[in-house]
């Protein structure tokens, strides 16, 4: 080892420390810094010469080889490089896929959970890997979807909770919220254990698959906090030790205490020049080393607080990721809340760029589907695109990131399983994890054998799904609700490297044929039918409301035909949320037309054939909630799917049905 001390008469300019060391090899080398300062801790330093930093630009990271070797808890991290490999080759036909706003459906994943199960018949190298992500890309083709949200793959240690004794010391952190490098990839995504240069060049082969099989990559990102924890418990690793002050947002007031507006212990501060720089430099690097199509920011509000944490209406670093001529072509994401109260869905500061999940999409469908009262109205806004929320200056439908299940929370089989959350795994004597998750077990908590119970359960995620493809705006779903996985009702599993988090390859084709055939079918009727995701909010032109109770808070019925100008392909759905049955009347189709039943199982013996579902004639919706769905064009192509829905105590039927033109003897 060498040690080469800065003389700042020579090696500072301004804020910057430099130094050129000549003779290194052109890889191989781990490099830190040891940084010594004042000691007021009063005044927000935390200087410690005895600890070699991580430099914060550092484009590789390495540290253990393996992820969650426990026999390596306290692996240093140290910058390296690789100068010696040859630049990746992306291919000359390479191009990424550029897909419009208005034609995405995300599926949010875990890089190392989607193949670290045995059940994914990887070789044990690959699993877990971005490798492994490469070899399922079928199954997501199958699937249907056309962009993948990928949890943090920031370089971070999975191992942080094992520093010290605590109840939490059993947890290996796989969901990867805690970031120690904003620039390398996480090295112990690369397969056999093969180090930083290796995860780097696997990570651009994934990118490069991906897009080969047109599909985007969105990377979560957390610029929010750190993995330098608290002063209570502080795991120096970089920033904290480099300028404690500068890094981070503090109470000078009170002790130079970090505030707290992540929920981890401390909170990135976005605003500073420095570290807005920092962001920046980090965010290109993604999109112009690794091709990366875009990103979701985490606890986005925290990007619109101020040095002392004051909420700003226009924040710099926020309006900076708008505006940046590298970022212009790439969907940026926010989750527009942080764990200090500033919830900013709807009102998140956006330059008619920023999308955000819409957390009121996600609540509001959950209490109408459940039943609740008084929720028609708000969920009709939901579902025609949230025009309450976006429909403000230049911004679009799309901008409303639809989601009903997402990492943290229930996934949508625990939604319907369990009335209540089970976080003792955790160790945090279930303190952890929200008590509102708006969820109902369907009659019976957690698991059973009860084959009513089941079926009703299968059918309510069936309905969620329906739901969520049929709305205006941008859907995004989980990974493993394609086949119904289960965290057993925990609803933080972000601790567990395990059957709770790694996707069940083997439940998936047990249930190929009818559960995740159902999810596939539903994603690729809405990618075939444009007037189901719409670039411009509904007009009295596109949607014909078939509703007369309004004002009734008891009222759980919906009805409405989304109309198709251009090539006639009219979409018809009603929603009943009531424990009885509702008797409507299918509207007329136009002349020359009938409807087509896309899907129906409302006396479970339709096969699904796409025969003429009548002219008008009335309807039944069975209680609980129902939804038709019309197309006026060509006669179905997807295949009829037989399932009932469920909303509240009792059965609904979900009908889809689809309206085409049928030429009369006279034109023939």
């Amino acid at each position: 080892m060498v040690e080469v001390a800065l003389d700042p008469h020579k090696n500072k300019t301004g804020d910057i420390w430099h130094v050129c060391v000549e003779g290194l090899p052109g890889s191989g080398v781990l490099y830190g810094y040891r940084v010594d300062g004042p000691q007021q801790w009063e005044q927000g330093y935390r200087y410690d010469s005895s600890i070699i930093l991580l430099d914060p630009y550092a484009k590789l990271v390495a540290g253990r080889k393996y992820f969650g070797d426990v026999t390596d808890k306290t692996s240093k991290f140290l910058g390296t490089y690789d100068f010696s490999s040859l630049p990746f080759d992306w291919g000359p036909d390479y191009k990424p896929p550029n897909t419009p706003e208005t034609d995405l459906v995300i599926y949010e994943m875990n890089v190392h959970s989607f193949t670290a199960d045995e059940s994914s018949g990887l070789e044990p190298g690959i699993r877990g890997s971005y490798l492994g992500v490469i070899d399922k890309i079928p199954h997501l083709l199958e699937l249907g979807i056309n962009a993948v949200e990928l949890l943090p793959v920031f370089e971070f240690d999975e191992l942080e909770f094992q520093r010290y004794p605590n109840p939490r010391d059993h947890l290996i952190n796989t969901w990867g919220y805690s970031t120690m490098n904003f620039f390398a990839p996480m090295s112990r995504y690369a397969s056999s254990g093969g180090g930083p240069a290796v995860a780097a060049q696997e990570f651009k082969q994934m990118v490069k698959a991906l897009h080969n099989a047109g599909i985007e990559v969105i990377l979560d990102v957390v610029y929010n906090h750190t993995n330098e924890a608290d002063d209570d418990h502080p795991y120096t690793t970089s920033f904290r030790g480099i300028d404690n002050k500068v890094y981070y947002m503090m109470d000078l007031k009170n002790n130079a205490e970090l505030l707290n507006f992540s929920g981890c212990g401390n909170t990135l501060n976005c605003n500073h020049p420095v570290v807005m720089e920092l962001i920046l430099d980090s965010l290109r690097h993604w999109v112009e080393e690794y091709h990366v199509d875009g990103f979701r920011f985490d606890l986005a509000s925290v990007l619109c607080r101020g040095n002392d944490g004051t909420p700003l209406n226009a924040p710099p670093l926020v309006k900076a990721i708008a505006k940046d001529y590298v970022l212009s072509r790439c969907k940026i994401i926010a989750e527009p809340w942080d764990c200090g109260g500033l919830y900013l869905v709807g009102r998140f500061p956006n330059w008619d760029r920023w999308a955000e999940w819409n957390g009121k999409y996600r609540d509001d469908v959950r209490r109408f589907i459940k039943g609740d009262p008084g929720m028609k109205g708000t969920f009709a806004t939901r579902v025609s695109g949230s025009s309450d929320l976006y429909q403000v200056n230049k911004r679009r439908p799309y901008h409303s990131i639809n989601f009903v299940i997402a990492h943290d929370g229930f996934t949508l089989c625990d939604l319907v399983s369990y009335n209540f959350k089970h976080n003792d795994a955790n160790g945090e004597g279930g303190k952890d994890g929200t008590n509102d998750n708006l969820s109902w077990n369907c009659g019976f908590e957690g698991e059973t054998d009860d084959v009513n119970v089941l079926s009703l359960r299968s059918r309510q995620m069936k309905n969620f799904h329906v739901v969520l493809m049929i709305s205006q705006g941008t859907p995004m779903m989980l990974m493993g609700d394609e086949y119904g996985h289960t965290r057993h009702g925990n609803n933080n599993s972000y601790g567990h490297d395990t059957a709770m988090n790694h996707f069940q390859w083997g439940q998936l084709v047990a249930r190929k044929d009818d559960h995740f055939r159902f999810f596939s079918e539903m994603i690729k009727f809405r990618r075939k039918h444009s007037i189901l995701r719409h670039n411009r909010f509904l007009t009295k032109n596109d949607v014909t409301w078939h509703e007369h109770y309004w004002d009734n808070p008891e009222s759980k019925f919906l009805a409405f035909t989304l109309h198709d100008e251009k090539l006639g392909g009219d979409i018809y759905l009603a929603v009943n949320a009531h424990d009885y049955f509702v008797k409507v009347a299918i509207p007329s189709p136009p002349q020359k037309q009938q409807w087509h039943r896309v899907w129906c199982d409302e006396d479970g013996d339709n096969d699904g054939d796409g025969t003429s579902g009548g002219s008008g004639e009335g309807d039944v919706c069975s209680g609980g909630g129902d939804v038709v769905l019309t197309q006026i064009g060509n006669p179905p192509m997807i295949s009829l799917l037989k399932v009932y829905l469920s909303v509240g105590p009792v059965t609904i039927s979900l009908r889809i049905l689809q309206l085409s033109l049928r030429q009369s003897h006279e034109t023939t």
